[in-house]
């Protein structure tokens, strides 16, 4: 069975209040997993089935009539999880590398749906699962402390950290801002050296030339400043090119062939 996942809103900065519990925001994929007559079965978030992707989870045991709700990972050197390594063993059969299914929150429980109830309820219910799997993981909630955990989440260099309200129901299938999204940004000063032509995606390169991705957002009124101040110096079939412009880009932490991940505009340079 499938139910269509919560999901999370930005928020600027972490914060304290005993409303909320706060997690590790773990850098993987939104998994739904559910039992229905003795069979467990897998979901992404978009309703695609990937039981076949991960067989080490068929013997997750849950009782029948139960949906659990995830992040799938491969742990990396925090713990949190390696996306590109993740990425790797979801897209290819090749893969070996190990995975573990962190979960946050339960949906149904013998076949009765449970998401009217108040988050610490449903932690509850989750932690009274037996879930003594090698590959499963229960994860840790503190209350409040949501500027200790991110300090604590920055020096390790994980992405981030999840606030939510204890007391707030599941909706499904809706971005809730009753659970927030804190992402632990790192900032990079970039060249924006031309774009593409399809969807307006900015190229970046770093300062000494090197190419460092692309960009694709950027708040309208400067991406109307760019293109009324742009200089095009040349082009191919997909690419327009520009003098050089200066800018300072938000982006979560870079690939491993040195790209930037998600860059976002943040200001111009002078």
């Amino acid at each position: 069975m499938f139910i269509s996942p919560m999901l999370l809103e930005s928020a600027k900065a972490p914060f304290d209040s005993d409303d909320y519990i706060t997690e590790i925001k773990f850098d993987g994929i939104r998994l739904i997993a559910s039992k229905t007559n003795g069979q467990i079965r897998l979901y992404t978030r978009h309703n695609n089935e990937v039981t076949a992707k991960f067989s080490e989870l068929h013997t997750l045991q849950i009782p029948d009539g139960t949906v659990i709700d995830g992040e799938i990972i491969v742990p990396g050197p925090t713990g949190a999880g390696d996306f590109e390594a993740m990425m790797e063993r979801f897209q290819s059969r090749r893969s070996y590398h190990p995975i573990v299914f962190c979960v946050f929150d339960i949906l149904r429980l013998d076949d009765v749906s449970v998401t009217s109830k108040p988050l610490y309820e449903r932690k509850e219910l989750l932690n009274g699962l037996t879930l003594d799997h090698p590959n499963v993981k229960i994860v840790d909630s503190v209350a409040g402390n949501g500027r200790a955990v991110f300090e604590l989440a920055k020096s390790s260099g994980i992405e981030g950290v999840v606030m939510k309200r204890a007391d707030s129901s599941y909706a499904e299938n809706k971005r809730s801002d009753r659970w927030l999204k804190i992402v632990n940004y790192e900032y990079t000063d970039v060249w924006i050296t031309g774009y593409r032509k399809e969807d307006n995606a900015l190229v970046l390169a770093y300062e000494d030339g090197a190419y460092a991705g692309l960009m694709e957002f950027m708040p309208h009124a400067e991406r109307r400043r760019f293109h009324s101040e742009r200089k095009d110096v040349g082009e191919t079939d997909k690419y327009v090119n520009i003098e050089p412009i200066k800018c300072r880009v938000k982006h979560r932490f870079k690939t491993r062939k040195g790209l930037l991940r998600i860059p976002s505009f943040d200001s111009w340079k002078s």
